[in-house]
C-alpha cells in the first residue's frame, strides 16, 4: 500500500467517484425482486398467530378446528419444532431444543404482546387468516414488567422464572430481571471528582425506537423430497439466517441454501430470523413452498427495537476545559431475552474522548417487550444523547464554546479510552474543525426561541470474513460475486475496488451477489463492516486477477513477468515500447492462451478503524404548542475514504433524519397491559420530508491505515449525535435542559412551565 494512500493524496480512477449504481436501473423501474416478489407453483400462504397478551403463562393450544379448514394445508407448534428435532438428531440430542425454539414460537409462555404462538399455511393468506381465529389458547394472564427501573427491583415480578443474573463476569444464584451486570473502570474517579471545578449530574430516560425500515420482514421455503431447504428472504445476512434456520431445523447447514433477495431497509433490523423457520417446517409438512410477510403492526410489535433505556452521567472539568472525570450508569432493556446493546453504549459513550477517570456500570435487563435488536451503532445513541448533554452543559458552566470544550480533549492518535486501549487514528480533530469551519456552525440564528446544539459520537465499526469471486469474461469485462447484500450501493462499492485495481471503467465490473452455495461465508451487511471488509476482499481478487495477466501477457510477448506492468488498465513492457494491450485486448485471448482467469478468497482482515461523527442542529420551539421545528441540520463524518461519496452522504444524511426522529417524535407506547398502542406508521412517528429540512453534510477524510484505500465504515456512527444535538439546540431555545426522549410537544410545554413560561 501507498503512502499516498494512507495520507489520502492519491487521485483515483474509480475510488471517490460517483458512477451510477449497478441496480439502480432495476430497483427504480420496479423489476427487482424483493423477497415478497417470490412466487412459485403450488405456493401456499402462511400466517402466524400472536399473543394478545404481554406476559402470560399457555396452558393449553388447541388447534383442530384450525387443521379441519378447507384452505389449511399445515398448522405448526411449538412442538412441531420439537418433534422435527427429535426426528432429525434422536431424544437425547434434541433434550434441550425447547430452549432453542422458545424465541420463534412459544412453548409454554408469552413473554410480549406479539409473541408467536402458532402459524399455519393454507391456500391463500384470507384462508390462514381465517384459520388463525380458529385456534384456540388457554392462557394464564402475569402482570407484565414494563419498565427498566421496575425490573430490576427486589421483589418485582420475573420475566423468567429460572433467569440469574451474571455480575462481573461471574455466574450468580440470584434470580433477577438483571440478566447482566458489568463496569468499566480506569483512573480514580472520586479524586477527579473532588479537583473538578465544575461538576455536572443529571439524569435521562430513552424509550424503545424502531428501525423504521419500509419493506416487512418476509420469508418463503421450499423444502425439497432429497431432504435439503431452500430460503429465499430479504435479510442483512444469507448466512446468519442459513446458520439460524439450519439450527432451528435441527438440519445440517451444507443442506440449506439461502437466496438472498433485493432488501428494503433493515438499519440492523433484518439481522435474526423470524418468519424463515416457520416457512422452513411447514414446507416439510406440507410438501409445497411456504411463504409468510409480516404486516406492518406485526413489524412493529414483534420484531427487534432498540433498548429503552435509564441513565446518570456524572462530568467533572476544570475552568480551562480539562475534563478530569466521567462517571456513568447505564440500565438498558433486553426486551423479553437476554441481550441489550449495552455494551456498544457503555464502549462508545466517552470514546469521542480523553478522559483519564472513569468509571462505568451498566445492566442488561429483560422485560415484556420484544427482545432488541441492533438498530445503527446499537445502544450508543442512547449513552451519547446522555454524555453529549452533560457535556454540553459542562461547557456553559464554565462559559466555554462547546467545539472548543471538545476539541481540548477529543481522542488522539495514542491516547487510551475507557477500556484501557491505544486509539488508533482517528479524525477527531478533523471534525472539530470541520464544524468551526462550516458555513453552518459560523452562521447567526435567527427569530425568537432558537437554539444551536452539537455532540459527537463514536462508533468502533467492524471487520469479519468476506468472500468475493472475480472472472474475466473474453469482451474485457469482469463478473464479480460477493456475498454481502447490497443495502446502501455495496455492489457498486464493490465493483469499485475492482475497477481501480484493475484500471477498467466500473460499468465493465458486473456485480451480483449469490446464494450461500455459490460464494464463501461472509459476514451480515452490519456494524459499518461492509464496505470495509468485503470491499477489502474485492481489492483482494483483484490483484491476484491482475498478477495472473501479468503473466498472461509475459506469455504471449515471450518476456519475463517482471518486465510486464499494468498502469490504467494496460499492459506494456518495460523496456520494449512496441509490446503494449489494453485489458480487453488482453482478456480476447485468454481462451487460447492458458484459458480463463479468475479469482476466489474469502479473508478476515483486520484493522477497522473507528470513525467519528458531529452534528450541528438549529431549532425553533413554539411555546405556546411545545413543537420543534428543525430549521437546519448537518452532519459531519470521518469517513476515512469516501469510495463513492454519493453513497456516503446518504448514509449520513439517513443517520442524521433518524436520529431526528428519536430526538423528537419516536417512542413505543404501550398501557398498563403491556398492549403496544402505537404499532402502526399513523401513531408510530417517524419524520417524512415535511418535517425535515435539507440534510446537509460534510464528508471528512482521515484515511484509516488499515484498508489500501483508508476506508472506515460509515454506516452507524452517523445516528449517535443527532438526538444530544437537538437536546441541546432545544436547551438554547427554551432554557431548559430536557432529560427525556423523544422530547415530544407535551413534555416541552412541561417544561416551559416549570420554568414558569406562560
Amino acid at each position: 500500500m501507498a503512502v499516498e494512500a494512507y495520507l489520502g493524496l492519491k487521485e483515483y480512477k474509480s475510488v471517490g467517484k460517483r458512477p451510477v449504481r449497478h441496480d439502480g436501473v432495476d430497483k427504480v423501474t420496479g423489476r427487482a425482486k424483493y423477497g415478497a416478489d417470490v412466487v412459485m407453483a403450488g405456493l401456499l400462504h402462511g400466517k402466524v398467530l400472536r399473543s394478545p397478551h404481554a406476559h402470560a403463562l399457555i396452558k393449553k393450544i388447541d388447534t383442530r378446528k384450525a387443521e379441519q379448514h378447507p384452505g389449511v394445508r399445515a398448522v405448526i407448534t411449538a412442538k412441531d419444532f420439537i418433534e422435527n428435532a427429535k426426528s432429525n438428531l434422536g431424544k437425547e440430542a434434541a433434550k434441550n431444543f425447547a430452549g432453542r425454539i422458545r424465541g420463534t414460537l412459544a412453548v409454554d409462555k408469552v413473554y410480549y404482546h406479539g409473541y408467536p404462538v402458532a402459524a399455519v399455511a393454507a391456500t391463500s393468506a384470507q384462508a390462514a387468516e381465517e384459520a388463525l381465529s380458529l385456534i384456540q389458547v388457554t392462557y394464564k394472564v402475569l402482570d407484565p414488567v414494563l419498565d427498566v427501573r421496575e425490573a430490576m427491583n427486589n421483589g418485582s415480578t420475573l420475566v423468567h422464572e429460572d433467569l440469574t443474573t451474571e455480575s462481573l463476569g461471574e455466574k450468580t444464584n440470584k434470580k433477577s430481571n438483571i440478566a447482566k451486570y458489568f463496569q468499566q473502570k480506569s483512573g480514580n474517579v472520586d479524586a477527579a471528582f473532588a479537583a473538578a471545578d465544575v461538576v455536572v449530574d443529571r439524569e435521562f430516560t430513552t424509550e424503545m425506537v424502531h428501525q423504521g425500515y419500509i419493506e416487512p420482514q418476509n420469508g418463503t421455503a421450499l423444502y425439497n423430497q432429497d431432504g435439503t431447504l431452500t430460503v429465499w428472504c430479504s435479510s442483512q445476512g444469507a448466512f446468519g439466517i442459513r446458520g439460524s434456520v439450519a439450527g432451528l431445523m435441527a438440519m445440517d447447514v451444507s443442506k440449506v441454501k439461502v437466496v438472498p433477495m433485493e432488501i428494503g431497509g433493515g438499519f440492523g433490523g433484518k439481522l435474526r430470523a423470524y418468519l424463515e423457520p416457520l416457512a422452513a417446517l411447514m414446507s416439510k409438512k406440507t410438501g409445497k413452498p411456504v411463504k409468510l410477510v409480516m404486516s406492518r403492526t406485526e413489524v412493529l410489535q414483534c420484531t427487534g427495537p432498540t433498548s429503552g433505556s435509564y441513565l446518570k452521567v456524572k462530568i467533572g472539568a476544570k475552568k480551562d476545559g480539562t475534563i478530569t472525570a466521567a462517571q456513568a450508569y447505564l440500565a438498558y432493556e433486553s426486551g423479553a431475552f437476554p441481550g441489550s446493546p449495552v455494551g456498544a453504549g457503555a464502549n462508545c459513550m466517552f470514546s469521542p474522548y480523553t478522559i483519564p477517570n472513569i468509571l462505568i456500570d451498566a445492566y442488561d435487563v429483560v422485560v415484556n417487550k420484544p427482545s432488541t435488536g441492533a438498530y445503527r451503532a446499537p445502544g450508543v445513541s442512547n449513552a451519547a444523547f446522555a454524555s453529549e448533554t452533560v457535556l454540553d452543559e459542562v461547557a456553559e458552566k464554565i462559559g466555554m464554546d462547546p467545539v472548543e470544550l471538545r476539541l481540548k480533549n477529543v481522542a488522539r492518535e495514542g491516547s487510551r479510552n475507557a477500556r484501557g486501549m491505544l486509539v488508533p487514528r482517528i479524525g477527531g480533530v478533523a471534525v472539530l474543525e470541520a464544524i468551526k469551519n462550516s458555513d453552518h456552525y459560523r452562521s447567526k440564528l435567527k427569530g425568537s426561541h432558537t437554539g444551536r446544539g452539537i455532540a459527537m459520537g463514536f462508533w468502533g465499526n467492524g471487520g469479519g470474513l468476506s468472500s468475493a469471486h472475480a472472472i474475466v469474461n473474453d469482451d474485457g469485462t469482469v463478473t464479480l460475486m460477493e456475498g454481502s447484500v447490497d443495502i446502501g450501493g455495496s455492489r457498486t462499492m464493490a465493483a469499485q475496488h475492482v475497477a481501480e485495481v484493475l484500471g477498467i471503467d466500473v460499468a465493465d465490473v458486473h456485480p451480483s451477489i449469490p446464494d450461500t452455495d455459490s460464494i464463501g461465508m461472509t459476514g451480515g451487511t452490519a456494524g459499518s463492516r461492509t464496505a470495509f471488509a468485503t470491499g477489502w476482499v474485492c481489492y483482494d481478487v483483484a490483484n491476484e486477477i491482475k498478477d495472473e495477466l501479468i503473466k498472461r501477457a509475459a506469455r504471449i510477448w515471450e518476456i519475463s513477468e517482471k518486465d510486464v506492468v499494468m498502469e490504467d488498465g494496460t499492459f506494456r513492457s518495460k523496456t520494449d515500447r512496441s509490446k503494449k494491450m489494453t485489458f480487453k485486448e488482453l482478456a480476447g485471448q485468454l481462451g487460447r492462451n492458458g484459458g480463463p482467469v479468475s479469482s476466489a478468497a474469502s479473508k478476515s482482515h483486520p484493522g477497522a478503524g473507528p470513525s467519528l461523527a458531529a452534528a450541528i442542529v438549529d431549532v425553533s420551539v413554539d411555546p405556546d404548542t411545545g413543537k420543534v421545528e428543525v430549521l437546519r441540520a448537518t452532519l459531519i463524518q470521518d469517513a476515512g475514504k469516501a469510495i463513492h461519496p454519493s453513497y456516503v452522504e446518504g448514509q449520513m444524511q439517513g443517520g442524521l433524519a433518524q436520529g431526528i426522529g428519536w430526538a423528537l417524535s419516536e417512542a413505543y407506547i404501550y398501557n398498563a397491559q403491556g398492549h403496544l398502542v402505537n404499532s402502526s406508521f399513523l401513531d408510530y412517528r417517524m419524520p417524512t420530508s415535511l418535517d425535515l429540512p435539507m440534510m446537509e453534510t460534510i464528508i471528512v477524510e482521515v484515511p484509516n491505515p488499515g484498508h489500501p484505500y483508508g476506508v472506515r465504515g460509515v454506516g452507524e456512527a452517523s445516528i449517535i449525535p443527532p438526538p444530544a444535538a437537538v437536546a441541546n439546540a432545544v436547551h438554547g431555545a427554551i432554557g431548559h435542559r430536557m432529560g427525556a426522549l423523544p422530547m415530544s410537544p407535551d413534555r416541552i410545554l412541561k417544561a416551559l412551565w416549570s420554568n414558569g413560561a406562560s
